[in-house]
């Protein structure tokens, strides 16, 4: 039996959101970058930081699928391409510009 067309448009709008994602700081605002990366992605995150300026102002938040009791060497690794400062996020930290935040394995995030 032969699908009927609906002829009938769509007719739901799609409104642009007005909002930028940001981190607003007493002195500034900087937009805040989020990354995901499989295990297999350091390749790719390599090639990426590698072609970012030294001193952007934007946070770099990199999510990477991470075994829980593994110990996760992606911040020596991604320093060989790149001199900003990578640090694991902590608990209450403030995000700042020109810094790459790589996930714990095991918490989750705070923010």
């Amino acid at each position: 039996m032969p699908l009927k067309k609906n002829k009938t448009p769509l007719k739901k709008e799609i409104k642009p959101i007005k909002k930028k994602a940001v981190l607003e700081t007493e002195d500034s605002s900087f937009p805040i970058v989020g990354i995901g990366a499989s295990a297999g992605g350091l390749e790719a995150l390599e090639g990426f930081f590698s072609h970012v300026p030294p001193n952007p102002n934007m946070a770099f938040v990199v999510i990477q699928h991470l075994a829980p009791k593994h110990k996760s060497i992606m911040d020596a690794l991604l320093r060989r391409v790149t001199v900003m400062n990578i640090t694991e996020v902590q608990s209450g930290m403030k995000l700042q510009p020109g810094r790459v935040y790589l996930n714990h394995p095991i918490r989750m995030w705070p923010f």
